[in-house]
């Protein structure tokens, strides 16, 4: 570059005042005008045509390590430093395949809006229902349940399981809710932005039970965070690996202490599971029960028994 430039401008600049300036060494100025270019620039130029004849038999599929071993194969004793040098300088670069088309995060759903907008504090029952899909793995392939939590109490009031995530195992977890819960008003359902809950299917089925669907934004699990933290204790109870028709009754077993932790008829305290402390007193305040949360098993036992009524 500092030799070009002397080059061009050797009548208007001593060549002498431009070697200070540029600090190079005249001798090197005429040996460059006499063999302008270097054997490493011959070197690179011949390297180019190889990798171009590489580049053109693969199809513009190789890349630089690709074209690096087959160099290596015909008897160069080039890098893979200077190969992909060659390459970005000479704007050489592999055909990738198509790239998959990302969702926008955080892009509204079309088809339904967000009516739920984080409020999963409700003041009644069956008037807010969230229902998600996870997935458990298996000896025989995984396992996909799907839920349905009311959010008053987080009391589960469906749920499915199939060896696929169709529109039917979200749902026939639906249909459970219905039928257990069969609501008098209008309820709430809402879900992320999966196909299931998007179907035409779903949408009728709403239409035809008097729900309300609701969805939350693309690639935002706050939206339905109720449903996708319920999902990491059913998840645990299902390990270790199992066969595939142990996980069926495994998790039912493991879904039913969610189904209330006061009820009229409250099972052994054994088999319930150990809610949170401010699940437990978010009850207990809502069914008028003085219950402090640091009670013993027993008292709580006593308490669940007197009660008369559970949503």
């Amino acid at each position: 570059m500092k030799y070009r430039f002397m080059n061009e401008h050797r009548r208007d600049y001593a060549i002498t005042l431009m070697c200070r300036v540029l600090r190079v060494v005249r001798a090197g100025f005429y040996a460059w005008l006499h063999e302008p270019v270097s054997d490493h620039a011959r070197e690179d130029a011949r390297l180019l045509d190889l990798i171009h004849a590489s580049y053109s038999a693969s199809h513009g599929v190789y890349g630089a390590r690709r074209i690096f071993g087959d160099l290596r194969e015909a008897g160069e004793s080039c890098g893979l430093h200077r190969v992909e040098r060659i390459m970005r300088e000479n704007g050489i670069k592999p055909v990738r395949g198509y790239k998959k088309p990302r969702p926008i995060a955080g892009r509204p759903s079309i088809i339904a809006p967000n009516r739920l907008q984080r409020a999963f504090t409700v003041d009644a029952a069956n008037k807010v229902w969230v229902t998600d899909i996870t997935y458990i793995r298996t000896w025989q392939g995984w396992l996909y349940l799907a839920v349905v939590v009311d959010l008053f109490a987080r009391k589960v009031v469906g749920w499915s399981m199939k060896p696929s995530p169709s529109k039917e195992l979200a749902l026939d977890a639906l249909l459970m809710a219905v039928w257990r819960r069969k609501p008098a008003g209008r309820v709430v359902v809402h879900s992320d932005q999966g196909s299931q809950y998007g179907s035409d299917d779903f949408k009728r089925f709403c239409q035809a039970h008097n729900l309300e669907p609701s969805m939350s934004r693309r690639a935002n699990c706050w939206d339905n965070a109720v449903a996708v933290s319920f999902f990491l204790q059913p998840e645990e109870g299902a390990h270790p690996k199992t066969h595939l028709q142990n996980a069926r009754p495994r998790l039912s077993r493991h879904l039913r202490p969610y189904r209330g932790l006061l009820q009229p008829n409250p099972p052994p305290f054994s088999s319930w599971r150990r809610q949170s402390r401010g699940v437990r007193k978010r009850r207990s305040v809502r069914m008028g029960i003085v219950c402090q949360t640091g009670c013993s098993p027993g008292e709580r036992v006593a308490v669940a028994a007197r009660v008369t009524t559970w949503p």
